[in-house]
């Protein structure tokens, strides 16, 4: 059962604040809300002695597909929230559902039971990466329900959203691409750029019109050239542009990330998971919408082509590889998995750091960087 928190001190540990890593902090919780922060001798209350551990906001993640055995592409509620609650055990508080390409009447029934529990306030919104994307690139979705992205066909998509979409990933090369783009944004949803096999002159105008996320850079689409940048050089050097970065070590090498993460800075960097329904589960055979995805020692891959097939990563785990695998500082990687997404979805006024009047979401990690306790709108779920 959940505790609920209607008065707690955090006292004794290092705080992940804005502004940066606070030592022998202490913050207190009230009506599901940070109610205060500071250093020093901490006010009266229902104390949690945190014993040196670093606290974080909890992790925003906006591209994942499922957990613990469940996928977001279900209808079935309690499967959509048992893929949930596996990625909260790992500190991730906030998240988008991501759902893989399938044919457009699928995915609106997908929508439909999605969007119920954006409404509850279980997920932040719903992102669409495909049907509209290049068939040269298209990783783990299936080729044959990959459409170009007519005004009719979008438009569709985001009805039966009824305004739980959040972003939608496309490729702008597409027949009515950089259209597509101008239509999401006009219909308030962030326009993605991934699985393309776009140039740089095709990436280009798509950026102009409006696209602001390059979904997971590097993964799904055209390697970065001397000579011809395509979308990598393009998204990694147009300060309009967000990228996301698979932080596992298998989907992007850690020098790979290093230099991403650099260029892009803590103003545009994002680290997702693009996880499947095996992460925070049993090696095995799963589905990834309509494909079957084979999963060993946590490496998913089609079962088909051998294809890497989303991730089994979790948040945490991506916060710890930035720090400790790939160099970055620790106030580097809370903006990367907090402060950034927060504001990417339009939602850093409710949650996303540690500030009084925001959400008492926020991570405990022991001296390994390992979540001990999670805490979301004040109640301990972990």
């Amino acid at each position: 059962m959940l505790e609920c928190v209607t008065d707690l001190v955090l006292t004794g540990g290092d705080l992940a604040l804005p502004e940066g890593v606070v030592s022998g902090g202490w913050l207190t919780v009230a009506d599901g809300l940070i109610s205060a922060v500071g250093t020093g001798t901490p006010p009266p209350g229902d104390r949690f002695d945190l014993a040196g551990a670093l606290v974080v906001p909890g992790f925003i993640d906006t591209h994942c597909h499922g957990g613990g055995g469940a996928s977001f592409s279900s209808t079935d509620a309690k499967e959509i929230l048992r893929a949930i609650a596996a990625h909260r055990r790992h500190g991730t508080t906030t998240m988008l559902a991501s759902l893989v390409s399938e044919p457009i009447p699928a995915l609106a029934d997908q929508e439909a039971a999605l969007k119920e529990l954006v409404e509850d306030g279980e997920l932040a919104g719903i992102h669409l990466e495909g049907p509209f994307i290049a068939a040269a690139r298209c990783g783990a979705h299936d080729p044959a329900v990959l459409r170009e992205p007519d005004a009719v066909s979008v438009d569709a998509l985001l009805r039966a959203g009824c305004g739980a979409i959040r972003m939608v990933t496309l490729a702008p090369e597409l027949a009515g691409g950089v259209r597509a783009v101008r239509q999401l944004v006009d219909a308030g949803v962030i326009a993605a750029i991934g699985h393309t096999d776009g140039t740089e002159e095709l990436i280009r105008p798509a950026i102009d019109a409006g696209a602001t996320v390059a979904t997971h850079l590097f993964n799904g689409m055209r390697p970065l050239h001397h000579r011809e940048p395509g979308p990598v050089g393009v998204l990694l050097d147009d300060e309009r542009v967000t990228v996301e970065l698979i932080c596992d070590l298998v989907h992007v090498h850690p020098t790979v990330l290093r230099l991403a993460a650099r260029h892009a800075g803590r103003r545009r960097t994002v680290l997702v998971t693009d996880a499947m329904s095996a992460t925070d589960a049993a090696d095995g055979r799963y589905r990834l919408g309509t494909l079957q995805v084979d999963v060993h020692d946590g490496v998913a891959t089609l079962a088909d082509t051998g294809s890497l097939a989303g991730s089994t990563l979790t948040m945490d785990v991506a916060f710890r590889n930035l720090v400790r695998a790939v160099g970055m500082s620790v106030p580097d990687a809370v903006r990367a998995t907090s402060g950034r997404p927060a504001e990417l979805l339009g939602i850093a006024g409710r949650t996303g750091s540690l500030r009084p009047g925001l959400a008492a979401d926020l991570v405990v990690l022991d001296g390994d960087l390992r979540v001990d306790r999670v805490l979301r709108g004040g109640e301990w779920i972990v």
